[in-house]
Parts: C-alpha cells; sequence; structure tokens
C-alpha cells in the first residue's frame, strides 16, 4: 500500500522496515519488538488499541503527497542522510573501492564514475550519477508543495 512511500523514505535516509506481504497481524509482529512506527492508510489497523500509540495514518494518495507529509510530521532533514541506505534492503550502504566493481558495473560506469557504495546484504552496487540529480530535483519539487 505504502511501497513508493517506504523506497522514497529509504532514499532520504530513513530506516523503514517494509513487506507488503504482511497482514495487520504480521505488521504488528514485525514493529513491536523494535518499537518501530507504524505508517498506514488502513482506518481499521490505526484504531486497534494495541498499535493505536505508534501508528501514524498517512492522508496523501500519491507518494509525494505522502512523503511531505512524513517529512513535515517528524521533522525529517531529507537532505541530511540522502542517499545513505540501500534502496531494496534497507541497510546502510557501505563505500567501496573502484577496483572492487570494476567487473561489477557497465564499463561507461567504471570509466565515468569514482565513488561506489555497496549493500551488505544484497550486494547492489549504487553511484552518484544523474539519477541522483534527478531524485534530487523531484524531492525539491516535493518539499516546495509547502510553499504552495
Amino acid at each position: 500500500m505504502l511501497g513508493k512511500l517506504a523506497t522514497w523514505m529509504r532514499t532520504i535516509g530513513c530506516d523503514v522496515a517494509y513487506d507488503s506481504r504482511l497482514d495487520n497481524k504480521g505488521l504488528i509482529e514485525l514493529a513491536e519488538p523494535e518499537e518501530r512506527i507504524i505508517l498506514t492508510r488502513n482506518t481499521h489497523l490505526i484504531k486497534r488499541k494495541k498499535v493505536r500509540d505508534r501508528s501514524y495514518f498517512i492522508q496523501g494518495d500519491s507518494f509525494q503527497d505522502q512523503l511531505f507529509q512524513i517529512i513535515q510530521r517528524f521533522e525529517i532533514d531529507p537532505y541530511k542522510f540522502f542517499l545513505t541506505r540501500c534502496l531494496r534492503c534497507n541497510l546502510p550502504l557501505i563505500q567501496i573501492e573502484k577496483q572492487e566493481i570494476e567487473t561489477k558495473v557497465f564499463p561507461y560506469v567504471y570509466q565515468t564514475q569514482e565513488v561506489f557504495y555497496t549493500c551488505s546484504r544484497c550486494h547492489r552496487i549504487y553511484w552518484p550519477a544523474t539519477h541522483k540529480a534527478r531524485m534530487i530535483r523531484q524531492l525539491k519539487e516535493i518539499l516546495s508543495r509547502g510553499n504552495e
């Protein structure tokens, strides 16, 4: 229900546990031991006593509205930890030496980029290319909603 929001929250450095396969009970069981805040659009879930104090209802329909709502509500600096987490696994990224990934990326990427990061779980490789600039532009557009 909030998969795109979860990805964008990871993009801005938030520690986000997300699994679209979980039902309400599974979601509560995942959140409870780690004392996570449950973000939801499910009105039945938010009314449950067990999660009422640790949940937040997402009102926006688009991920842009949802992300803006979360940034405002929890006073998140969206640039402080921008692109420091794996978008797939949620783990913090680790910088790796360029020569370690030579055979793992396209030759053009290897030749044009100097800084690389990886996820210790899924081993996905990240680098600050043009997509980073596009994401920052998109984030600025989202944040400008507060000025409308």
